[in-house]
């Protein structure tokens, strides 16, 4: 995260947006930071009040009677957001202790997540992407990255894919084409599960893959290949 905003104020204007018909999350962080300034912090957000949260909607001269497409209590419910609360269900993990170095053989992983330690994200929509280092016999999380200041930018899925450009694979639930091809240019591998469940529960599987990896794998951890066939149907090929 760039010093324009912090990880939590992300976080926090992410699930604000979600509740806001209309109001895409790189719209509300332009709004919000005409009327703060950046950089934007939890502190910030904390001075947010309703009146404020109505005129950033609706322009400066708006009152109690004007329509920003949502009614008060839900206007409310928006601002305890931006304060953080009610955030517990989509709250960022804690982070496992790592330097770099600590994990010799281990590789880089990405998981688009929405809630808690879930690989529950597609590529393009994801409230964050947990990165992980992983070695056959251990498993860390060491960082959790929100994707709203890469949602602001003029090319969403670049920017994403710049945003995990240090991992060696990313899963997701889904990912298009044209996505795809950036997160490959990027030096990343997408690799799809279809049904949303546990990162580290994933990524177990990877690990038992580490000790004979694939070629795609292989050629990312330096080591010969083995088979590809049985990865086949969760690859997505460049």
């Amino acid at each position: 995260m760039s010093a324009s905003m912090t990880r939590e104020a992300a976080l926090r204007i992410a699930l604000a947006a979600r509740e806001l018909p209309g109001v895409s999350a790189a719209g509300l962080v332009t709004a919000i930071a005409t009327k703060l300034g950046m950089p934007l912090t939890e502190t910030k957000l904390a001075e947010l009040t309703v009146s404020d949260l109505r005129e950033i909607l609706a322009g400066d001269h708006a009152d109690e009677n004007c329509v920003v497409g949502a009614d008060s209590e839900s206007l409310k419910a928006v601002v305890r957001l931006l304060w953080g609360e009610d955030v517990a269900h989509s709250a960022l993990p804690p982070l496992d202790a790592y330097q770099d170095g600590d994990m010799p053989g281990s590789i880089r992983v990405a998981c688009a997540s929405n809630l808690g330690e879930e690989l529950d994200g597609h590529f393009g929509s994801c409230e964050r992407f947990l990165i992980y280092q992983v070695a056959p016999a251990e498993l860390r999380l060491v960082a959790a990255r929100p994707t709203l200041e890469a949602d602001h930018a003029e090319d969403r899925n670049a920017a994403r894919a710049q945003l995990i450009g240090d991992c060696q694979v990313v899963y997701v639930q889904s990912i298009g084409g044209p996505a795809a091809a950036k997160v490959v240019r990027a030096g990343v591998h997408p690799v799809k599960v279809a049904r949303p469940g546990g990162a580290r529960e994933n990524l177990a599987r990877l690990q038992q893959a580490l000790t004979s990896p694939p070629p795609w794998l292989a050629k990312a951890m330096g080591v010969k290949a083995a088979s590809l066939e049985k990865f086949a149907e969760r690859v997505v090929e460049p």
